[in-house]
């Protein structure tokens, strides 16, 4: 089940890489900057860069979720 899941949360982190921009690149921190298909290969591999892809976008979601990003 735990795997499921996992594949679920990659498949759900790629097809939000999918809508960036072709032409922009995203920095993570001192590993340095990526396109999104680097990023999506990355996500795929579930490679350090790839599991702190998916940890950002887990971490939006549910700030997100909470309404954490909206002003009240």
């Amino acid at each position: 089940m735990e795997q499921e899941i996992d594949k679920e949360i990659k498949e759900l982190v790629i097809a939000r890489l999918k809508t960036l921009p072709d032409d922009k690149e995203v920095s993570i921190g001192s590993d340095g900057e990526f396109t999104k298909e680097q990023l999506i290969d990355h996500v795929k591999k579930n490679d350090s860069i790839g599991q702190k892809m998916v940890d950002v976008e887990m971490n939006f979601l549910r700030a997100l979720k909470e309404g954490a990003l909206f002003e009240q």
